[in-house]
């Protein structure tokens, strides 16, 4: 058994999720260069049960696929996933239906969807 000192916290679980999920992050919004419309096929790693393909031309489908690509996604399926202006254009709502500790990275990270939803409310 390894001892440990008092000095040294196991870090909490939002924490884990936060490095996690900031670790994942486009270097800025504009790489996120994804489709705006049409059916999209999410890889296995991404949705590994149930539905896979999203139509993003339906606002329930869009919003399914961005949450699971949000929650879910490595860095490269974001950029490859997601759009900017349809991320902007549904953060007030999709960002209540994310965890916390995803929508703190993302609106620390990037101070125009914090924006986005003050100017929604």
């Amino acid at each position: 058994m390894v001892a440990t000192s008092s000095s040294e916290q196991t870090p909490s679980a939002a924490e884990v999720l936060r490095a996690r999920y900031a670790g994942r992050l486009p270097a800025d919004l504009e790489s996120l260069c994804g489709p705006q419309h049409g059916p999209v096929d999410l890889p296995l790693h991404v949705v590994w049960s149930g539905l896979r393909t999203f139509d993003l031309d339906r606002p329930r489908s869009r919003m399914s696929l961005y949450r699971a690509v949000l929650a879910e996604g490595q860095h490269d399926d974001l950029v490859r996933f997601l759009d900017v202006s349809l991320l902007m254009a549904q953060w007030p709502v999709l960002r209540t239906l994310i965890s916390k500790p995803l929508r703190d990275v993302w609106e620390d990270s990037f101070p125009s969807l914090r924006e986005t939803t003050t100017a929604a409310a």
